[in-house]
């Protein structure tokens, strides 16, 4: 705990001060907003699958440097929200912005949708924060497209810095840091040096276990499914964790898909995220899964808030 006292005293002339604060990571659905912090802290805090609209609420993870501290808040993707359900993901999002410091806007470089993005540049242009755009997948183009998109959003917003990265390779990142680092203001250290999150371990097991089911299941299955961790218990002694998680779904169609074949799929989806659980928590894992029907629980807020989705 040393080195959270030693940030507060009053540095040397010509030392750096210690810049600290809250800072989003917004953007369209699947542009890479939970990979980039996941590669940033050099640890999975926020799950990620090729599927849109898998980040379902706000999940902070928390950088530490020598003379900063970022604490990133990664949030669902801004869409055209229909049902009651995106709506209140879309929520979380905008209610991200007001409550940071700064914000970094990611568009993926691969897939664009100026109309879309112009509704989020509108939403940051009445946040009235600092914002730094992180053009991402910068491997998967030519150098000669990347520029004029660069010289693009130059014109249109008032970007602090505008940085190309590629998250998944880790490309442009210290950079990314830097720039990030300078919107911020001077603070102190809100969290131990050591933290990386303040996510709960048995949110953590939800959301690995419902991130396997998206790799695994197709079409609405994914989107219908909810995880709840009736049970988190440590055996330090066997070096052991045991969880007990109930999925639920919203229709018995649904709940079939989901147990397979002779209970094959939520086999295949324990045994996943078993294996993960184990590799994040450096313990043996006893997994047991359930899944119930629930109908309509996307659609009332009194469902949502029995599957543990915070309500904004």
């Amino acid at each position: 705990m040393e080195k959270l006292t030693n940030n507060h005293q009053k540095p040397e002339a010509g030392e750096e001060k210690f810049r600290s604060g809250f800072v989003a990571l917004i953007g369209l659905p699947n542009v890479g907003k939970s990979t980039l912090l996941n590669q940033l802290l050099g640890y999975k805090v926020a799950i990620t699958t090729p599927k849109p609209q898998t980040t379902r609420f706000q999940v902070r993870g928390v950088l530490t440097g020598e003379n900063y501290q970022i604490v990133f808040v990664d949030t669902p993707g801004i869409h055209d929200a229909k049902d009651l359900f995106n709506k209140l993901m879309v929520e979380h999002a905008l209610k991200a912005i007001e409550e940071v410091d700064s914000i970094v806007f990611i568009v993926d470089v691969t897939n664009r949708n100026p109309q879309a993005e112009e509704k989020i540049l509108e939403i940051l242009r009445r946040a009235g924060k600092p914002v730094v755009l992180a053009l991402n997948k910068i491997d998967l183009i030519k150098k000669g497209e990347l520029l004029p998109m660069m010289d693009f959003f130059s014109r249109v917003f008032p970007f602090k810095a505008i940085v190309p990265i590629s998250a998944l390779e880790r490309d442009g990142l210290d950079e990314l840091v830097k720039e990030i680092v300078a919107t911020l203001p001077e603070g102190p250290m809100y969290y131990d040096p050591e933290t990386l999150t303040d996510q709960p371990q048995r949110l953590l097991a939800a959301e690995i276990i419902r991130e396997k089911i998206f790799m695994l299941t197709r079409q609405e299955v994914p989107y219908a499914t909810a995880v709840v961790v009736e049970e988190f218990h440590e055996d330090p002694e066997r070096d052991l964790i045991r969880i007990q998680a109930t999925i639920y779904v919203e229709k018995d169609s649904q709940k079939g898909i989901l147990i397979g074949r002779g209970g094959q799929m939520l086999k295949k989806v324990g045994t996943l995220a078993r294996e993960e659980l184990e590799f994040l928590f450096g313990k043996r894992v006893h997994l047991e899964l359930w899944v119930k029907v629930l109908k309509g629980w996307r659609k009332e807020e009194r469902l949502l808030r029995r599957v543990g989705f915070p309500v904004v």
